[in-house]
């Protein structure tokens, strides 16, 4: 993607369909004039009154504790400096969506128009009633440091400056197990720090804190070594300060244990490298590009330990591993502020979860085999799901045995099971589901690109390097739309009707032909077939010259579903296929089958819908618990309808007992933890989170999955296509750009477990 067309796109999604990233969400009722009278005047008075005599109570009554304002005055935004506060505004959103997807944080945005430390300072302290927590961020150093002291002197709740504490935290994580792998001690560790901002002098603090000794520390500026013999040094430099007659960084870096970079791309050199000591540590974490290299760095030296800022690498250094797990701990204690001992704890923490063994969910994520502690992951990775109950709980500890929290907490596993069940609203499978594809990106056959909606949704494929997409339909329509929305790209573009497609048109059609034709197909039916772009981007997939397939966009589900069944067919094994649709719902991700193809199944096919169900569930890293829903419980009716989900569920029992699946169970029970579990002690989904439901028709499946997406504004992926020999995937018709998206990765995810699956099963014939 061109770089105007990537700035469009940035503008576009931070202007449509309504501007900005967070919004203020009522969490009480408020649909009668009662629940308004309650909500206002004149029951509001009655909060009021009690929060008059103790002001204790206001985080009983309101939601200060759990409200964290996120306050800049825009100057040092990112790598855009000082731009002020109007326009630091979209990355303060930013941070409050950070908070909230991670640890269930709201947050308010709070841009100060002063760059006056005083006037700063006064007006944060007049609005901190409103909140739990303070966040500072992108405040210029040295401003930064006397904000932060001052405010958490005179404040009483937790205070914050992520620029200098956020990163200095991940890092000394990483650093105490890079120590651990290189068979160093901290005490004796030759460090170099390039940078001296407010994020360099954090990050080495807290390394002293750690054992570092300032006599093992060089530090440098934009001018060279901080040195002693400097005039006019900030209180801030002249504390890492040395007395060594050195100049450069070359000079520097000889010798030296551990380079940590904050500065500037591209200033190690492969000669400076060579000149560290064995087994070297090199943090180079600038952004977006570092201070040498990734691959230019380990191609230079086989037994560096590296880690970087960016996501693409192994060991990324990101401050979202902390900032919102850190407040979480914090509020959740009513801590008075965020003190050394926290940091502390929050660090220790992160560094023990990185020597745990990593779920298989966190392992597909990225794409892993298997991530085990060592060089390559020294620090957990930001989408582990482990990290909201491991971090919170080490920082309110820390809080209580330091004297700051004021609400300690007594039940550790209660606390725990909290942490968990506030992440149930997050949407990270989607992020999941992107971030594993783009480990092995496969060739995706889009048949109806001549759609606006479906070639934008090729684009981001391609610029995300999710996939590698394939466009099918009206050669001139496609460039014009690729020129309306400027993708200008080395894509394969097809038209199965144009006479330069004959050879291939042919070639497939006999293939076809040779597969249908004791179906009743002809050879003459069989190449007017393959002119229609459904049976052409089958074929593709059907003879490899494609991985996966994409199709349904604008037309009837039904309509494109007989030429996958018919060139492409089932698994062996599978009599019907089925669908299911991944809802991204507030209790977390949630399965529902199936919701596009089997009208009315008998319990037999219902049985096999629920495996096949369970099996792509799998394939996603989740441990299927699912329901066969029902209008009855198990056996309160002896109609059919309900008999069929029973017998269903006894074939199953005896068929696949290691699959957490009971019923037949209406709706309500399947989903309350606590009903289901005083209700039914006896079920096999007693006292466990429902993730699927397998419903009894097709009526029923699709109308609660559309419900669910029209009226609570679930995010739904799918229909994801059951028992299908190749990854193919129907779209539901008028499908969203996104949903297109996350299709497409299903589909690639489909594409690489099949591929995966077809590899075992040679090496098997093989050893035979």
């Amino acid at each position: 993607m061109s770089k105007e067309s990537r700035r469009r796109e940035a503008l576009v999604y931070h202007a449509k369909p309504k501007p900005g990233k967070i919004q203020v969400v009522p969490t009480k009722k408020y649909a009668s004039q009662r629940d308004l009278s309650l909500a206002y005047s004149p029951g509001v008075a009655e909060p009021c009154l009690e929060i008059a005599k103790d002001k204790n109570n206001v985080y009983k009554y309101t939601t200060k504790g759990n409200l964290v304002a996120v306050i800049s005055n825009g100057t040092a935004v990112l790598g855009l400096g000082n731009i002020g506060p109007e326009a630091s505004k979209p990355v303060m959103e930013g941070k409050g969506l950070l908070f909230k997807i991670f640890a269930d944080i709201d947050v308010f945005d709070i841009e100060v128009d002063t760059e006056n430390i005083d006037a700063f300072i006064e007006t944060v302290k007049n609005i901190a009633p409103t909140f739990g927590g303070i966040n500072l961020e992108d405040i210029k150093a040295p401003e930064a440091f006397e904000i932060e002291r001052r405010l958490k002197e005179e404040l009483d709740i937790p205070v914050m400056h992520d620029d200098q504490h956020g990163t200095a935290i991940i890092s000394a994580a990483a650093l105490i197990n890079a120590l651990e792998l290189a068979n160093k001690k901290i005490h004796k560790v030759k460090i170099v720090i390039s940078g001296a901002g407010a994020a360099a002098i954090s990050c080495t603090r807290l390394y002293k804190a750690f054992g570092a000794k300032a006599e093992n520390i060089v530090m440098l500026d934009s001018k060279g070594v901080i040195r002693k013999d400097h005039p006019n040094l900030s209180p801030e430099k002249a504390e890492f300060a040395t007395s060594k007659k050195i100049n450069t960084l070359e000079e520097a870096l000889k010798k030296a244990d551990v380079f940590v970079g904050l500065s500037v791309q591209d200033i190690v050199t492969p000669a400076m490298l060579k000149s560290m000591s064995k087994n070297p540590i090199v943090f180079a974490m600038a952004n977006p590009n570092p201070e040498i290299d990734y691959d230019l760095a380990i191609k230079t030296r086989d037994d560096i330990i590296m880690a970087t800022g960016r996501s693409d690498h192994p060991n990324q250094v990101n401050n979202v591993l902390g900032f919102p797990y850190i407040f979480r701990g914090a509020l959740d204690v009513r801590a008075t502020k965020i003190n050394e001992e926290m940091k502390k704890a929050a660090v220790l923490a992160l560094a023990e979860l990185a020597k745990e063994p990593v779920p298989e969910q966190v392992n597909i994520a990225y794409g892993e085999t298997k991530l085990n502690f060592g060089r390559d992951y020294i620090i957990p990775k930001p989408f582990d799901p482990r990290l909201i109950a491991k971090v919170p709980p080490a920082v309110a500890r820390a809080a209580m045995e330091s004297g700051v929290a004021k609400e300690p907490i007594v039940d550790w596993i209660k606390y725990e099971d909290e942490l968990y069940e506030r992440m149930g609203a997050d949407n990270k499978i989607v992020r999941l589901l992107v971030n594993r594809a783009k480990t092995d990106p496969k060739r995706v056959v889009f048949a109806e690109a001549d759609h606006l909606d479906v070639l934008k949704a090729a684009q981001i494929i391609y610029d995300e390097k999710i996939g590698i997409p394939i466009l099918l339909g009206r050669k001139e329509v496609i460039l014009e739309l690729m020129n309306e929305i400027d993708f200008d790209a080395p894509i394969e573009i097809i038209d199965p009707k144009a006479d330069e497609e004959d050879t291939r048109r042919n070639h497939y059609a006999t293939k076809y032909w040779e597969a249908r034709r004791r179906s009743g197909v002809t050879l003459y039916e069989a190449k007017k077939w393959l002119r229609e772009r459904n049976y052409f981007a089958a074929m593709m997939v059907n003879a490899g010259d494609a991985d996966a397939l994409i199709t349904g966009y604008s037309r009837s589900y039904p309509s494109v579903l007989k030429p996958m069944l018919e060139v492409i067919g089932k698994i062996e094994g599978v009599d019907k296929v089925a669908a299911t649709n991944l809802m991204v719902t507030k209790r977390g991700p949630m399965f529902l089958s199936d919701t596009s193809i089997n009208i009315d199944p008998t319990a037999k096919e219902l049985a096999k819908i629920a495996q096949m169900t369970a099996f792509t569930m799998k394939m996603f890293g989740m441990t299927p618990v699912m329901a066969m829903v029902s209008y009855a419980n198990f056996g309160s009716s002896k109609h059919e309808k309900a008999r069929k989900v029973k017998e269903a569920v006894s074939l199953l029992h005896r068929t696949s007992p290691d699959l957490i699946v009971d019923g037949e169970v209406q709706m309500d029970f399947a989903l309350n933890m606590e009903l289901h579990k005083k209700n039914f002690p006896f079920s096999k989904l007693a006292g466990k989170k429902v993730n699927a439901l397998i419903f009894p028709s097709l009526d029923s499946a699709n109308s609660n999955y559309k419900l669910l997406k029209e009226l609570n504004n679930a995010e739904s992926i799918g229909p994801i296509m059951l028992g299908m020999k190749k990854p193919v995937h129907i779209l539901q018709l008028g499908a969203s750009v996104e949903e297109i998206v996350n299709m497409a990765a299903v589909a690639i995810i489909d594409a690489q477990q099949k591929e995966k699956r077809a590899n075992s099963q040679k090496l098997k014939r093989k050893k035979r």
